[in-house]
């Protein structure tokens, strides 16, 4: 009885196999497989799913078109001690587009929006004269940095929607591409993240940012001011970068007045004026008063 079975399930396999190689895309599809059909007959729906993808791929334009099931990704076989193993190989596309933006890998973000990670210098917006002076400072940065990695960072405070976050990555973008290693930590769910992190990686995370080779502090201000997050997170990180002269950047609303008075909760002036000191230490000051670009 058993041998009858896999008779009758040899001949639907077979029957099944036919139907497939009538369709031509199909057969010139296993003609570029160096296999016989009886090996082949084994994988028949497998490398009906693999020819499917594959024909999308030719008449596909770009990543947005993609039909597959992963997109970016096709499903084909390769041939493994005289039989096939199906795997995911990335198209054209999606190559590019990972060679594209490989560089983010030199850039450790918490928080930050997605067209951050698309900023960069060639596409900033020059037309508004009250941003030249921040432009220029980022430019010649970017031409300094390589001959010295300890440079002052800037603190750039300014209206809201003035583009300051996008400016700054723009310039931590660039050295990326160069090869640098930075990090861009939206300062509210920096802490949000950090203080979730207390029974796992908290010290991790906490040294990493301490010790990034470029650090960017975005929006500092609009977080909520706590003991902890003052003096145990932020004084003890501005005080290490401080004493290693490794550069540090701010984005803010706040001019530095202001942030001092929001700094100073629980009648703590004193120690609102000993992170102020070390912000000092670590940038140059501009305020850009701008167009709300976010209109």
């Amino acid at each position: 009885m058993e041998k009858v079975n896999m008779d009758y399930d040899k001949k639907e396999l077979e029957k099944s196999y036919n139907e497939l190689l009538k369709d031509e895309e199909f057969k010139k599809f296993l003609n570029k497989i160096n296999l016989p059909s009886e090996t082949l007959m084994k994988y028949a729906s497998l490398l009906q799913s693999s020819c499917s993808e594959y024909k999308n791929c030719l008449k596909c334009k770009n990543l947005f078109e993609c039909k597959n099931k992963i997109i970016g990704y096709t499903y084909l076989p390769r041939i493994v001690n005289e039989g096939l193993v199906f795997t995911y190989k990335p198209c054209k596309y999606k190559e590019k587009l990972d060679n594209d933006t490989k560089y983010l890998n030199n850039i450790y973000m918490i928080g930050v929006n997605n067209y951050i990670k698309d900023a960069c210098i060639e596409n900033i917006y020059k037309e508004d004269k009250k941003r030249h002076e921040t432009i220029k400072w980022i430019l010649n940065f970017l031409k300094n940095y390589e001959k010295d990695k300890n440079q002052k960072g800037l603190y750039l405070s300014g209206s809201f929607g003035a583009g300051k976050t996008y400016l700054i990555s723009a310039l931590f973008n660039e050295l990326a591409k160069k090869g640098y290693k930075s990090s861009i930590i939206f300062w509210p769910e920096f802490l949000r993240d950090l203080k979730s992190s207390f029974d796992s990686d908290y010290k991790e995370k906490f040294e990493k940012i301490k010790n990034s080779p470029i650090l960017l502090i975005d929006d500092i201000g609009s977080e909520v001011v706590t003991p902890w997050s003052r003096d145990e997170v932020l004084c003890t990180i501005l005080q290490y970068r401080m004493q290693q002269h490794l550069p540090t950047f701010f984005t803010t609303n706040f001019n530095k007045e202001e942030l001092e008075k929001h700094l100073s909760c629980y009648n703590e002036e004193v120690k609102s004026k000993r992170i102020m000191e070390r912000i000092n230490q670590l940038t140059e000051n501009i305020e850009m008063i701008s167009d709300n670009l976010r209109k």
